[in-house]
């Protein structure tokens, strides 16, 4: 029976946390919506936002696939769809001309600066402990 116990509570944690994500990736496309983008679409633009000024800031299509939970072909649909809004640009990697560089724009980086306090904001209270 101990068994069964910890297993169930292992299910309700995992479920507890699938739940927790929807919550707060539904929240995030909420209050992003006006600004027409979705939580995914605020991923990809706040990771290259991050990236190291050494590199040009630019980031790996392939290299993003790890870091956003989406299909490579979905990322590559969301890249081309920021790319037509002016957000992103990308071009071919000069030393393998199979890789593709991605970068923002200055119009991706000024919304991303508009709409960062929007998404923090939802993470503290999506994600805030809970008082005791």
């Amino acid at each position: 029976m101990a068994v069964t116990t910890a297993e169930t509570r292992l299910e309700e944690r995992w479920r507890d946390i699938l739940a927790v994500h929807a919550r707060t990736m539904c929240e995030i496309d909420r209050v992003l919506h006006p600004h027409g983008l979705g939580a995914s679409d605020f991923e990809v633009l706040d990771i290259l936002a991050a990236e190291r000024p050494e590199q040009g800031r630019q980031c790996r299509v392939q290299n993003l696939v790890g870091r956003v939970h989406l299909s490579q072909s979905a990322l590559s649909r969301l890249i081309g769809r920021l790319e037509k809004e002016g957000l992103v640009e990308r071009s071919v990697c000069a030393e393998d001309r199979r890789g593709v560089w991605v970068a923002l724009t200055p119009k991706g980086r000024a919304l991303h600066t508009e709409v960062l306090p929007l998404q923090r904001a939802v993470l503290r209270r999506m994600l805030a402990e809970p008082s005791l």
